[in-house]
């Protein structure tokens, strides 16, 4: 999606360690202009799957999924990374790894969000190794339920992430691909 490659390129920042600080638009601060475009993309891309829900990891997830959940009249679900007083024990768990923050979290889901006939929709900001996703498709599993697609804002695509969810069958959309951060530039797949 030409338009956030374009961000990316105006304000996005290749840090060491193979970094991509999109903090301006997306993960800190967010354009909501674009989080818009981003929903009605995702909406096109997965029209024809059926989707009844769209579940995310919290917190970066949350804006591109509600968007998308907003343009495609579906309820948005986002996993919770620490659980609070009132997330019961009637949870869907799954462990999850994160590079840029080098921890593990547990992410939970209260069971009464996902029904058993769900035809759920990922969306995430990044996928890089596919840490969150795997966490998200463990959870589906848990609920037997389908996962229909996975819709990424951003995607490494050099990393292992972007096999692994191809390899399991299931409808990947990246919406802006990086083939590299070398030399603190970023470059992109050219389609």
């Amino acid at each position: 999606m030409k338009l956030i490659e374009d961000k990316i390129r105006e304000v996005g920042r290749v840090l060491p360690g193979d970094i991509l600080k999109v903090d301006a638009f997306l993960n800190h601060q967010v354009d909501a202009n674009l989080m818009s475009e981003i929903g009605k993309e995702f909406a096109r891309l997965f029209k024809d799957e059926g989707i009844t829900r769209i579940v995310t990891v919290e917190s970066s997830g949350i804006a591109p999924a509600v968007m998308a959940g907003l343009y495609m009249n579906v309820p948005v679900v986002f996993a919770r990374k620490h659980k609070s007083l009132t997330l019961t024990d009637n949870v869907y768990t799954s462990d999850v790894y994160s590079y840029t923050k080098q921890t593990s979290n547990k992410i939970s889901i209260d069971k009464r969000f996902i029904k058993p006939n769900d035809k759920l929709l990922v969306i995430d900001d990044f996928l890089a190794n596919g840490q969150a996703v795997q966490g998200l498709m463990n959870i589906a599993e848990q609920a037997n339920v389908e996962i229909k697609g996975v819709g990424i804002v951003i995607e490494k695509s050099y990393q292992k992430g972007h096999d692994m969810i191809k390899k399991s069958g299931i409808h990947l959309e990246s919406l802006a691909r990086i083939a590299s951060l070398s030399d603190g530039k970023v470059s992109f797949v050219e389609e």
